[in-house]
């Protein structure tokens, strides 16, 4: 019975998955599509420029939902809930990337400066991405966590997947300085929702300026950024079941992240790098630190194997000795 369970849980898994990709690739391939119909539409130098900022939106949010994935490990977010929490998490960024987005480009046209100062800002969060231990830390001992959790009345537990419940008596968190009074309390899954806000406004900060480096053209902006976005929810299920194998994209995004504010920076001395070389870099540096990652997960896979076997011969010569000796 177990061995049928199991069977059908694999077989499940694998169709979801196969759903995932499909889902993937449709969102890319409309993303194409867009980007064709801007060249026909507004012509080739706008499509660049499209192109160009989906490229970089989308190999930025790789690293996005590599945090996305500790919370959610981090909470034990069933994957049902997970579902449910990204649906609301991509509706909160649509909103909120349109705003990031409209007052970046309505700052950086009324103060020139400010797009230096974004470059220098993506250079730096590159190299602080080089720097960052890959043990990341756990987001409920983060500040952001412990104050929605203290001055938001909270639940004590979860409650399946509700983001809110009705205050019993019994069943709000005592730490909670709002919770005892509170007619309806926030779970655990809201903070998570909450969280995954913020760290997609932290997220935008680099995202947003890296995408202007290629074009002040808002509804260019936009529509890379939204067509990014749109496909999130499936790349993160597929990052899911293949993280371990992406080890080193970050460090793909990273110098993604330092090339785009050198380009910024490069303005100041007037010397511009044309976009179709951008998107050109971008793809190379992305590819790059893909394969890395495959092969180098390959080969420590087939040590691993190697270590087991070895281990294996070990304990079989052991019992052989043992037995010659009784």
């Amino acid at each position: 019975m177990d061995s049928k369970e199991d069977a059908n849980s694999t077989g499940r898994r694998i169709w979801e998955a196969i759903w995932q990709y499909k889902w993937l690739y449709f969102w890319i391939l409309m993303a194409c599509f867009f980007g064709v119909g801007i060249y026909f539409w507004q012509g080739p130098s706008q499509a660049i420029d499209y192109f160009s900022g989906y490229l970089i939106e989308l190999s930025l949010s790789v690293d996005n939902l590599f945090v996305f994935l500790l919370i959610f490990i981090s909470f034990g977010i069933n994957e049902h809930a997970q579902h449910k929490v990204l649906n609301y998490g991509i509706a909160g960024t649509i909103v909120l990337r349109f705003l990031f987005i409209f007052v970046g480009i309505s700052l950086i046209n009324m103060f020139e400066w400010l797009l230096w100062a974004f470059g220098a800002l993506l250079v730096i969060s590159g190299i602080r991405m080089f720097r960052k231990d890959d043990d990341e830390d756990d987001p409920r001992d983060g500040v952001i966590y412990k104050m929605i959790a203290k001055f938001l009345p909270m639940s004590a537990d979860f409650e399946g997947e509700k983001f809110m419940v009705d205050n019993d008596g019994t069943n709000y968190d005592k730490s909670s300085l709002l919770s005892k009074r509170a007619k309806k309390l926030c779970t655990p899954l809201m903070v998570v929702m909450v969280l995954l806000l913020f760290s997609d406004i932290i997220f935008a900060i680099d995202s947003v300026p890296a995408v202007i480096s290629m074009t002040r053209d808002l509804f260019i902006v936009y529509t890379s950024n939204m067509f990014a976005v749109m496909g999130l929810r499936q790349m993160f299920f597929v990052l899911e079941h293949m993280h371990e194998r992406f080890q080193y994209v970050k460090y793909g995004v990273a110098v993604i992240l330092m090339f785009t504010g050198v380009k910024m920076l490069l303005d100041i001395f007037d010397i511009h790098i044309h976009n179709l070389i951008s998107i050109a870099v971008i793809l190379i540096l992305l590819i790059a630190s893909i394969v890395a990652s495959v092969i180098v997960s390959s080969r420590t896979k087939t040590e691993d194997k190697a270590d087991k076997l070895e281990k294996k011969k070990e304990i079989e010569a052991a019992f052989e000795e043992l037995d010659k000796e009784s």
